[in-house]
């Protein structure tokens, strides 16, 4: 019988401007999936909750130090390299210049979606973002 795979914990933060549009950015370089878009943020490290580990991630990707986290979701992906348990917090408030860090590209999106490939683990949690907006979200059209 083969163990079940442990879960990869992690925080990822919905930056939400004022007029509803959403960061999103690309996997740098070297990971699992480089080049694909999908929310900010990353794991959970051992003895942080999902707020702090949110704000790091933030800090060490983007350069920006967000304000409140609303907790709103969380999902689990099983990919062919890890099983992750995403943990989608929403951020309406965050201070300093977007920098992106580790080499990735960034963009402000609203539906219909104009970048593409998207990381199939944000499928679910965009459907919900477009379904709170009375929009309809297609994933057959964020494919390669």
């Amino acid at each position: 019988m083969t163990p079940a795979r442990k879960h990869t914990e992690v925080a990822v933060g919905i930056l939400l401007r004022g007029d509803g549009a959403m960061l999103l950015s690309t996997r740098p370089p070297g990971k699992a999936y480089a080049g694909y878009w999908e929310f900010p943020g990353g794991k959970i490290e051992s003895g942080e909750n999902v707020e702090q580990a949110l704000r790091r991630e933030l800090i060490e990707e983007l350069g920006v130090t967000i304000g409140a986290v609303q907790a709103w979701k969380v999902t689990e992906y099983d990919y062919p390299h890890a099983l992750v348990r995403l943990h989608w917090c929403k951020v309406q408030a965050w201070e300093g210049d977007f920098e992106m860090r580790e080499g990735q590209q960034m963009a402000w999106q609203q539906f219909p979606l104009d970048v593409r490939p998207v990381l199939p683990g944000a499928y679910e949690v965009l459907r919900w973002l477009a379904e709170e907006r009375g929009q309809v979200f297609d994933p057959e059209t964020l494919s390669d």
